[in-house]
């Protein structure tokens, strides 16, 4: 009969060791990186906003602007060079993205922004709205951002907005088009008959 098998207990292996300092070395290079990435993205957008330094300042709402036609709280997404959605204006504070609250009167649109400048779109500066699903940095679904395009200085804006409550975009594309095609039209009628 052969002698039962006795197992020897297996030599003790000492716990691995953690090396601190390269673990330690490693996370303090990740920080450094995205600090760094962090200041060049810091950079191009100061760059950005002098290359659009010509932008002059934005108007104010004047002390009687009216009584509002329509009004909407909700969020300002951003301002971009018209038709052009990607090419983002930061100059006097377009890239600023805020809460909004917006009024539509007979003088124009006001952009009431806590946190941020306020400015105002005079009639005669709007050139029409519409629906779209994104402006630099926000893509919604079809037709969840409102869209106004505006003159200033000699460049067309898009700004993009969001209400609150999405259900009221068409009835703002609406109300600014027809604003905006009666002022042009009153314009217009003006200049022929001048001549």
């Amino acid at each position: 009969m052969t002698p039962p098998l006795i197992h020897l207990a297996q030599a003790p292996h000492s716990a691995p060791v953690t090396d601190w300092a390269a673990r330690i070395g490693w996370v303090v290079g990740l920080l450094v990186f995205v600090v760094f990435v962090y200041w060049l993205m810091r950079q191009g957008w100061k760059w950005r906003g002098t290359l659009q330094g010509d932008l002059p300042e934005l108007p104010t709402a004047p002390d009687d602007a009216g009584e509002p036609r329509l009004t909407l709280s909700g969020r300002y997404h951003g301002s971009t060079t018209a038709g052009q959605w990607l090419d983002r204006i930061v100059a006097r504070g377009l890239g600023t993205r805020s809460r909004v609250e917006l009024a539509l009167t007979d003088r124009g649109l006001d952009v009431v922004r806590p946190g941020a400048e306020d400015f105002f779109v005079p009639v005669a500066a709007l050139r029409g709205a519409r629906l779209d699903k994104g402006i630099a940095g926000k893509v919604l679904t079809e037709g969840g951002l409102l869209v106004v395009t505006w003159e200033h200085g000699d460049r067309q804006i898009d700004s993009g907005f969001r209400s609150d409550r999405a259900g009221e975009h068409p009835a703002w594309v609406e109300a600014i088009n027809r604003l905006s095609n009666s002022e042009h039209t009153t314009e217009h009628t003006e200049t022929e008959g001048a001549r």
